[in-house]
């Protein structure tokens, strides 16, 4: 008889949004239940660069931020994710870490997995906008697709609670 899977690292995306919270809350619930440890990844997309177009994202050098002006954007975000994340977790018994990291949210996601040999990624969801649609680009289909561990994708109530902020 075979038994269920040790998951003794769980990764979470989380980005501040309510498909992120509700993700957060079920991989915290497992993750307590479980004993297991608890990453929270918080990605950060590259800062877009104002007012050049680019030729497909090649631009000569000096057109970039600095260094400093996007470390310091990028850790002004992670770090009020990390309070909001961390208010919800301080009342649960969870072992917990955070990860903040820079790219593509899915490709990011998948790596900190592979890279903590996580046995689980918690992704949340939300209705795809019109270029998701039309380019079939969703975090969570991403992680889904490309995850070489399971993966839990975690959907808002249809009762209209979600459209209470």
């Amino acid at each position: 008889m075979a038994h269920a899977p040790a998951y003794q690292t769980i990764v979470v995306g989380y980005d501040g949004t309510r498909g992120a919270e509700l993700a957060l809350d079920r991989a915290a619930t497992i993750a307590s239940r479980l004993q297991s440890k608890l990453v929270v990844v918080d990605v950060v997309a590259p800062m877009p660069v104002e007012g050049i177009d680019g030729a497909y994202g090649l631009m000569p050098y000096n057109y970039y931020p600095s260094f400093e002006s996007e470390q310091v954007a990028e850790e002004a975000i992670w770090q009020q994710h990390r309070e909001k994340a961390e208010a919800f977790l301080k009342a649960m018994t969870v072992d917990y870490e955070f990860a903040g990291v820079v790219g593509q949210p899915a490709g990011e996601l998948v790596d900190v997995a592979a890279q903590r040999e996580a046995g689980l990624i918690v992704v949340g969801t939300r209705e795809p906008g019109f270029l998701e649609r039309v380019f079939g680009g969703s975090v969570s289909q991403g992680v889904a697709k490309h995850a070489h561990c399971d993966v839990l994708i975690v959907h808002p109530p249809d009762d209209g609670e979600e459209k209470t902020d």
